[in-house]
Order: structure tokens, then sequence, then C-alpha cells
């Protein structure tokens, strides 16, 4: 992660516009008083605020969300904590996060664990940098979440289990992974594989609880799911091994579609045919799934509206727009097309 860095240089004050400080001092308040009549997002009398509007007008002051952001000892910037940053999932999750951050005059401030030991230390010094973090999995330990929201650092979880005191943004898990697994069972599969393992108290874990219920109540058994990397690389080595086995399974439910992508890459290169000899599903409904042969049975979760709510709550919780914690659910949708062996749907 690389420092921000910040250059600055001395330039003749006639070149430059009136400053909020200027305003605070023609209408006699405070630069916080300033900020907070211009955002509106703390309590100012009706004639102070008459004030510093007058003020504006007449220094013919044009407020900058930075200058505004230093004024009440804030960054103007966010942090975003990710496992990786690699896959369609993660791309779009940011493309959401980083359109409203936008919008808001925000910078972004990236941080991954990929190749890190030292997660824990990074994001602490890390939010020493900035307003508030979203951190995305269980890549942060509790503790270490609760450390910060003690410390006053506004914190938004991402797709993981709720911390006291943190807002969490998450897609439904419970009911789409039970109507996937009866799915499955409906059109008579029996011997069923998982892939890909939780790393932690994550949705995949939420997933894999639920399709394990659901398989229990129709008397099938779900072993234990195989661990590999979520990737497609991880998936087709893993399918690989999966299908070598003297008795194959009727169908793999994935953790992701990166992971089904890589299963059905795999059944191709060993001969198989998916549905014929095998069912695949996977989760996320990324572009490739819709266009994979055969097209891939799925989760649809709206990834990028993920992170943008992720990025409305977390401004709400900087500007003191809201004060207390909240827990939001976006729907899922089981998509059917046909990978699972059913009559496939035109793309939705």
């Amino acid at each position: 992660m690389e420092a921000l860095t910040h250059r600055t240089k001395k330039v003749p004050m006639d070149q430059h516009g009136p400053t909020i400080y200027e305003v605070a001092r023609r209408a006699g308040v405070s630069i916080a008083t300033v900020s907070r009549a211009l955002r509106g997002t703390g309590p100012v009398a009706p004639a102070t605020r008459e004030k510093v509007l007058a003020a504006v007008k007449e220094l013919r002051f044009t407020p900058s969300r930075l200058g505004v952001s230093l004024a009440e000892g804030r960054h103007a910037a966010n942090g975003i904590v990710f496992p990786d940053l690699s896959g369609p999932y993660f791309a779009e999750v940011l493309l959401g996060y980083e359109e409203v951050a936008s919008e808001l005059g925000r910078s972004v401030i990236i941080l991954s664990r990929r190749g890190r030991t030292d997660i824990q230390a990074q994001v602490r010094e890390l939010a020493g940098r900035v307003d508030g973090l979203v951190v995305f999995g269980d890549i942060v330990d509790d503790a270490v979440v609760a450390e910060l929201i003690a410390a006053g650092t506004p914190v938004v979880l991402l797709a993981r289990t709720p911390v006291e005191g943190a807002d969490l943004v998450a897609s439904e898990n419970t009911g789409s992974a039970r109507a996937l697994a009866e799915h499955l069972i409906g059109h008579g599969y029996r011997d069923v594989a998982l892939l890909g393992t939780p790393t932690g108290d994550d949705d995949i874990g939420e997933r894999w609880a639920s399709a394990a219920r659901t398989l229990a109540e129709h008397g099938v058994a779900a072993p234990p799911p195989v661990p590999c990397a979520l990737t497609v690389e991880g998936g087709l080595e893993a399918g690989r091994a999966l299908l070598r086995r003297d008795s194959v399974p009727e169908a793999v439910m994935c953790a992701d579609d990166q992971l089904a992508l890589g299963v059905l890459l795999a059944a191709e290169e060993l001969g198989m045919s998916v549905p014929d000899n095998l069912a695949v599903t996977g989760w996320d409904d990324i572009m490739a799934a819709r266009h994979a042969r055969p097209a891939l049975t799925t989760v649809r979760q709206p990834m990028r509206e993920l992170g943008a709510r992720a990025a409305t709550a977390l401004d709400q919780l900087i500007t003191g727009a809201r004060t207390t914690a909240r827990r939001q659910t976006l729907a899922t949708e089981l998509v059917v097309r046909a990978s699972c062996g059913a009559h496939p749907l035109e793309d939705q």
C-alpha cells in the first residue's frame, strides 16, 4: 500500500479565492460551524446559518469538499480492504463502491490482503489515514474491528458476520442456497459435491450450511467442501481431482462462478458431458456464466450494488447523517440454465 503524498506550493494570496477560514472570520463563527452550515450535517441556529450564507455570498466563496473535510479534521478519503483484487466479483464490488465515492467527492485507498502477512497491522495503519473503512469478508479479526470502532473509526463490513457497532452490507445467502439445493434434488441428483471452502464466518459458509441442511432434509448427506483457490484455475485443478475419482459425483455445487467455469473446463478435458454426465452450478452470475457452454446455473447477487451501498453507508456514518449502525441484506436470485440438466431458460 503506497502512502498518499501531498505537495504544497506557496502562492501569493491574491491568486487564491476566499477560503473557509475567511468565511468563518467574516461570519464570526468557527470553521466547524461554517462546515456544518454548508453541509447541513449538524445543529446550527437559523440566525448563525444566515450569517454564514451571507459571508459566503459576500466573499463569493465556493466550498470544496476537501476544504470542508479538512476544516472538520477529516481526510476526504475512505479506505476499503479486500481479500484479493483479482476476478470479476471483487472488480464489480469495487466499481460500485468507487462510483458512489466519486459522486460524494471522496478518494479511495485500497488495501488487498494478497501477499501480506501483517494485514491486521496494515488495517490499523490505514485507519489513521482515512475517515472510515469498508472491510470485505473476515480478513480482519472481530477484535480489530471492535478496536477501530472504539477508537471512533466508522466501519462498514461487507459479506461477513456482523460486529457490534459496525454497519453490515451483505447479500442473502441462506434462502437462495436452499433453492439451489432443492432444484438439484428435484432433478434427481443425490451424490453432490461442494467445491470451495469458506475462509471463516463469511458468506460462503452461510451458503454451504444452508445447502447441507437442505440436502439432509431430503436424505442426502453433503460431504465436507473441497478446499481450493477461488479462481478458474483452482476450479480446474479441483475439478480434475473430483472427476478422476472412482466414484464421480452427479453434481458439483461451486462456491462461485469462477470455480464452476474451471470444473466445466475439467469436464471437457476429461471427455465428460455437462449436463449429461455431470451437473455444475455456481454463484454470483458473472458475465462469463451466461456465455459458458453450457450456460451456467447460478445465483445472481447484486455485486455492484453491494459496493455502492457500502460507500453510501460509510459516508452517512462519517458525516453524522446517521449515528447508529444498521444492517442491509440485498436480495439474491436463483438463475436456472443448462449446466444442471434443467430445461435451459432464456438469459435473464
